[in-house]
């Protein structure tokens, strides 16, 4: 059946990344990159630079669009962590018994979708389309962008190697936080054509 060879690969890309990144440096680094809490001062220079780039008015909704996404992909990937019931590597026996290393506490029973990868793209998706929708030069911002996304690529990333999430449960969380990113940059989009 289709959806049990998916599952299959799923588990052995996950095995496969999980034993592939390893080491002293890089284990550190991935447990870095997994602990949200660190990031908090990207977040406020991220909105310093915002206002500093916008204006005032515009730097406000791109705030407030970047908190909605962010808050709507949380709480999205909490609600299909409960219903969808998919355990997490580090507690599936085929994962364990496959050699899946553990760097962080096990944490929640379930891990369908990644909240840290829905939420992380969905974060730098949305400054960065904040960005170029609200600038009056209409620059590029080519640098931010692709910071944002090895951030959000590396953050992902990061969920695989600690041993919370499967492949698949990162891969559907960017996919979500950017579908979220793009529906509200449309709002802010919007919302900009009122102010001017």
């Amino acid at each position: 059946m289709l959806l049990d060879k998916l599952i299959d690969w799923d588990m052995d890309a996950t095995l496969w990344l999980n034993n592939a990144i390893h080491g002293g440096f890089s284990d550190q680094l991935m447990v870095f990159m997994s602990d949200i809490a660190i990031w908090v001062p990207l977040y406020i220079m991220v909105a310093v630079f915002l206002f500093k780039e916008l204006g005032w008015k515009r730097a406000l909704m791109a705030c407030a669009v970047a908190g909605i996404v962010f808050l709507c992909c949380d709480q999205v990937a909490n609600f299909f962590k409960t219903n969808a019931g998919r355990l997490r590597p580090c507690y599936n026996e085929r994962m364990l018994s496959g050699g899946l290393r553990m760097l962080e506490k096990r944490g929640g029973l379930f891990g369908f979708f990644s909240g840290h990868a829905a939420n992380s793209f969905g974060f730098a998706v949305s400054i960065i389309a904040c960005l170029r929708i609200g600038s009056s030069e209409r620059r590029c911002y080519s640098g931010i962008m692709a910071f944002g996304m090895l951030w959000a690529a590396l953050l992902s990333l990061s969920r695989i190697v600690v041993g919370k999430h499967f492949l698949g449960d990162v891969l559907v969380g960017a996919l979500f936080g950017t579908l979220v990113a793009f529906i509200f940059t449309r709002l802010y989009k919007f919302a900009i054509g009122k102010l001017a």
